[in-house]
């Protein structure tokens, strides 16, 4: 039973249900999973263990974020007690944030290492969704890689999840090898450094699952006026880069997730860019439609985190989409080396930032965490340009975007390039500070709280006698501070 997905004879002895598999796993163990944007992670045997709370003070390492079947199942049944590195789902986020759950917020490029040196703990098992298990023990991925490879490396045991809903054609998009190989390898997005499955101990497994469960997949709305707004300000700077000889014709981007980032890959699709290249770590809906029209002839990815209609259509093509689709290990997808060689676009979102450039990507108030750093710093410490993306207002005007000083930095003033709101786009580029202060408040700020950062700006610059980053430290928090008084930043 299953030849075509588990060519091990020896291994198709590992056969059982999820509720045997899940038998394996026991209080305060630490558990490492497939899975990156809620894509290719494991279902069938958590989903047991949530559903009999059979084990618990779990510690859970993943790729970035999973699927409400694993992370919310556990932390809603109370199993997590430590979180590694990224996570996005609420009821997580409640845990975190009301101290139920301690979350270690790892740059994702860094997680891999992090769990080779042990510094995460001993990884007791792992448990990694699969479409197919070669004779050697190997395992070909579904459409996330993550840390997989790592946790196969390094895990005492290991489950495996068979899931039927991804053909075993899939063999052959994946590239998997080690990050010094690939740093010596790779001269461009679409070249290749290593094999096609996860190597794997064939005396590691403990267990294999059949299962056809689905990922959690996303939904992309159709972007809104502001959003086109601001990914048309982007396109108009890409095509000024390039007349000015800073960017070449056929340059490589990355984008991070949400409206507008698709907003901008469908933009680019109405542009005069073509034969563009993405090296990213995760490739949607918008950039999988410009691979369809030949505007990205090469891309490469840890995830591919698709609708359910583009992921049908994915497969439909999968030899068209094998030919411009690599995908790899975190640790590559998310590589510093390998960023700077390709010379990057990156665009990523903020939840603010404030006049000289610092971001905050995670946090609420300071205090609530969100998400996490993922892997937008990653990109934006080494990309030849950085752009960050927000709107310049939330909660219908109560809150400014843009504020005096973020109250948690994610990706300093030295690494921001642009920042473009809907207001306009600032071109931090080789500006001191005080320059970078004028261009914010100026460009990118809404004008119901310009005169307000501005007699901030003002205030600031006096009271410090014009230093280098005038801040007026009795008053930098004080939008914020009011916003929890009032329910508004507004004076």
């Amino acid at each position: 039973m299953y030849e075509d997905r588990i060519k091990s004879a020896a291994l198709r002895d590992k056969l059982m249900s999820a509720e045997e598999a899940a038998s394996f796993i026991k209080d305060n163990m630490t558990i490492g999973t497939s899975g990156f944007t809620r894509i290719g992670y494991p279902k069938a045997v958590p989903g047991v263990i949530a559903e009999k709370k059979s084990a618990k003070g779990l510690t859970l390492i993943t790729g970035a974020s999973v699927g409400d079947a694993l992370d919310g199942a556990f932390a809603r049944a109370g199993l997590t007690a430590r979180r590694y590195p990224f996570q996005t789902q609420k009821d997580v986020q409640n845990g975190i944030n009301n101290g139920q759950i301690q979350l270690g917020d790892i740059h994702l490029s860094r997680a891999a290492g992090m769990v080779r040196r042990g510094l995460l703990g001993k990884i007791d098992f792992a448990i990694l969704e699969c479409c197919l298990v070669e004779e050697d023990g190997s395992f070909v991925p579904t459409l996330s890689v993550g840390v997989s490879n790592v946790l196969a490396e390094c895990a005492d045991k290991v489950i495996l999840e068979v899931n039927l809903n991804h053909p075993v054609a899939l063999a052959g998009i994946h590239d998997i090898t080690d990050m010094d190989t690939a740093v010596i390898r790779l001269a461009n997005p679409s070249g290749r450094a290593g094999g096609t499955s996860v190597p794997l101990d064939p005396d590691k497994v403990a267990a294999i699952v059949v299962t056809d469960l689905e990922d959690q997949h996303w939904t992309f709305p159709e972007p809104d006026d502001t959003a086109k707004n601001v990914a048309s300000m982007i396109i108009d700077l890409l095509a000024g880069e390039v007349r000015a000889g800073r960017l070449p014709e056929k340059f490589c981007v990355q984008s991070g997730t949400g409206m507008v980032a698709n907003a901008a890959m469908d933009l680019l699709a109405h542009s005069s860019f073509r034969g563009l290249s993405m090296y990213t770590e995760v490739i949607q809906d918008g950039a999988l439609r410009l691979i369809e029209e030949g505007v990205i002839t090469a891309a490469s990815c840890t995830s591919l985190c698709l609708s359910v209609e583009a992921e049908a259509r994915f497969y439909e093509k999968l030899p068209f989409f094998k030919e411009r689709v690599v995908m790899r290990p975190q640790e590559l997808s998310n590589c510093d080396s390998l960023i700077r060689r390709f010379g990057l676009v990156s665009m990523n979102t903020a939840v603010e930032a404030d006049i000289y450039g610092n971001v905050n990507s995670s946090h609420v108030m300071g205090s609530g965490i969100i998400n996490g750093i993922g892997g937008a710093a990653d990109f934006t410490r080494n990309a030849a340009l950085s752009i960050f993306i927000t709107p310049s207002l939330a909660k219908n005007g109560a809150i400014s975007c843009i504020v005096p000083m973020v109250t948690h930095t994610d990706n300093s003033e030295h690494d921001v390039q642009i920042i473009v709101t809907e207001q306009g786009l600032a071109d931090l580029r080789g500006l001191s500070p005080k320059e970078r202060a004028v261009k914010v408040i100026d460009n990118c700020c809404h004008p119901d709280y310009r005169p307000m950062l501005l007699d901030y700006f003002d205030r600031a610059c006096a009271s410090t006698g014009g230093a280098h980053t005038p801040h007026d430290l009795q008053t930098a928090f004080a939008w914020h501070q009011r916003y929890q008084a009032t329910g508004s930043m507004k004076a």
